[in-house]
């Protein structure tokens, strides 16, 4: 019972901070509305984006130290601050500051979950419920954008903050009944110093491709900056965790085969999911003349399609104990749906546009829960708080390195096709929206429709190719059978 109760709190805690990072973009409109600061808009996503990268590793660290259950409690206590924030906030500078801090809690509470099934589960178990709350993560993705814009245009964009709280408390009970406090270590020495280089190479690596090209140049004086800030702190962050006692990020565990495939395969389908999900409903809309919810629902297949192996792949884990070959065949499925997405036009069917984008997210499914956990079972036990929150943070690493290329090759195509057409006018400065389309001439709206979709194929493709390297680097993984019993804890390898 205690177990179940155990895997419930993991569930809804990775739920609420799911929901965090989802639910609050169809409300921006309404939010600049009321609130202004629109040249700051970005910033409210950006930043918990860039506070949840933060915050994973180093929750997940202090969950290694000081039991997963204080740190969880206290990372609900954080994310709960920020949404309280969020929702009384007076400005939207206010706004950015709460979804930073939110941003902060949710990061961790996510890894921490993920990582607190290993406390109470044998490695053969933990497939089965990683597989499962892959498919909690999948849903959230779905229902956060649909409940952000029910609640912000039914009663208030606040209430996207509100309902984090009942959410939140009782998480907060049901993990305070089901997961056993522990005493923490003996002397714990906590590495301040890795702990903040840490914290500015992801912050640096973040605000250089959420920004580039967008509110930075890639040639400005601030793009150099982050750039300099990025090599120095990672050179520091080295050179620290190489001397520290308890490193944040043991450097040994890239010793580890499966934790370096595991998290190579991580940043290449984050960067081809997260790199190419924004484009498909912009797509439905802008080309295909839909309305903003309809063309949102376009994702839900992907979403059915991930929710489904990544149980499926929990089942064949907890039912075999191997997991080797399962992200090896399931990225050749996403290279597939990402390659039938590169043929999309103006006149292919929505049908045949569903079936791509469900068989996108059948391969990306396995991905999430297999990668969680074969680290959790090749990492000692003593680091899989940290080796869990690697997996994540290497994930959205990945995201936000994909959407920076693909945008950029996305804009830069396009531009040179409406350019090519005589047409470049068109779409400048955010102007090319459903609104715009509609009033074109006929003949013009084909011919941009037309450009449209051509310049999406090589993000596409190159989502495609990513699949394909994936799977190649998951055929590097070795098979660690997950054993029936709780493993005895492993030692670190040497450095």
């Amino acid at each position: 019972m205690r177990v179940r109760l155990a895997v419930l709190a993991a569930a809804a805690v990775l739920f609420a901070a799911s929901l965090g990072q989802t639910s609050v973009t169809p409300a921006l409109p309404i939010i600049v509305g009321q609130l202004g600061g629109l040249e700051h808009i970005t910033w409210v996503v950006t930043a918990y984006l860039l506070a949840s990268t933060v915050g994973a590793p180093v929750m997940g660290k202090m969950g290694d130290l000081f039991g997963r259950r204080a740190v969880l409690q206290a990372g609900i206590g954080v994310f709960l601050t920020g949404a309280l924030i969020c929702a009384l906030a007076p400005s939207m500078a206010v706004l950015v500051l709460g979804r930073f801090v939110q941003g902060l809690g949710g990061g961790g509470l996510i890894v921490v979950a993920m990582a607190s099934v290993a406390d109470v589960l044998p490695p053969r178990e933990r497939g089965k419920v990683q597989g499962a709350l892959g498919a909690v993560f999948g849903v959230s993705t779905v229902v956060g954008p649909l409940a952000g814009g029910f609640l912000a245009q039914h009663l208030g964009w606040q209430w996207i903050f509100w309902v984090n709280l009942p959410i939140g408390l009782v998480a907060l009970v049901v993990l305070s009944l089901s997961l056993a406090a522990r005493p923490p270590r003996a002397r714990p020495a906590i590495d301040y110093l890795g702990a903040v280089l840490l914290a500015a190479t992801l912050s640096c690596t973040v605000l250089i491709f959420s920004t580039g090209g967008v509110s930075l140049a890639w040639d400005s004086a601030g793009m150099a900056v982050l750039a300099s800030g990025l090599v120095l702190s990672f050179a520091g962050f080295i050179l620290a965790e190489r001397a520290a006692t308890e490193p944040i990020l043991p450097l040994s565990l890239f010793r580890l085969n499966n934790f370096v495939v595991a998290n190579l395969t991580g940043v290449m389908v984050g960067g081809a999911m997260f790199g190419t999900i924004t484009f498909i409903p912009m797509f439905m809309q802008v080309v295909k003349g839909m309305a903003p919810s309809p063309s949102g629902m376009f994702m839900t297949p992907m979403m059915l399609g991930l929710v489904g192996t990544s149980m499926l792949a929990g089942r064949v884990m907890a039912r075999t104990g191997r997991y080797r070959l399962l992200p090896v065949v399931s990225t050749l499925i996403l290279a597939l749906g990402m390659s039938g997405m590169a043929t999309v036009g103006p006149d292919t069917p929505n049908a045949l546009i569903v079936l791509f984008v469900f068989v996108a997210g059948v391969g990306i499914g396995p991905v999430m829960s297999v990668g969680v956990t074969a680290i959790q079972n090749a990492v000692p036990l003593e680091t899989v708080g940290v080796g869990t929150a690697s997996a994540n943070m290497f994930r959205l690493i990945g995201g936000a390195i994909g959407t920076a290329v693909f945008g950029a090759m996305f804009a830069t195509g396009l531009a040179a096709r409406l350019a090519a057409l005589g047409l470049d006018g068109i779409g400048q400065g955010g102007r090319l929206t459903p609104a715009v389309m509609r009033a074109l001439a006929p003949e013009q709206h084909a011919q941009v429709t037309a450009a449209i979709a051509e310049a999406l194929h090589p993000v596409f493709w190159c989502a495609a190719v990513l699949g394909l390297l994936a799977s190649l680097a998951g055929l590097l993984m070795r098979e660690l059978p997950l054993e029936d019993a709780q493993m005895p804890k492993r030692a670190a390898p040497a450095e």
